[in-house]
């Protein structure tokens, strides 16, 4: 089934609001790097509060694209389809990090 991102009702664009904003592109790429607990990601994700945290995560695991764990210590961890994120998440973190001044700071024309 195609898709086009340009239509109102498209599910495509639907998706893209899932995995478009910032914590949870950061999340994915936290959790790209290992499993990791509640306190874990927050201790590596600065500057994100305990309730983003927690309705980042939420999110995540009803979009199937994160997992928790079921018995304590609980853990979070990528799902396969999470894990197809990766790629993508990795180079846009790599292009923000490489752009990060010039987007902050234009130079006008």
């Amino acid at each position: 089934m195609e898709h086009d991102v340009f239509l109102a009702d498209c599910p495509a664009r639907t998706t893209l609001g899932v995995i478009g904003n910032t914590w949870t592109v950061v999340v994915v790429a936290a959790l790209g790097e290992s499993d990791m607990r509640y306190g874990e990601l927050q201790t590596r994700i600065g500057g994100i509060s305990k309730k983003m945290l927690t309705q980042t995560l939420r999110h995540l695991v009803d979009s199937g694209l994160v997992a928790r764990s079921a018995e304590p210590p609980r853990h979070y961890s990528l799902t396969d389809l999470g894990r197809t994120l990766l790629e993508p998440v990795a180079a846009l973190v790599r292009w923000a990090e490489e752009n990060a001044e010039r987007l902050l700071d234009p130079v006008p024309d």
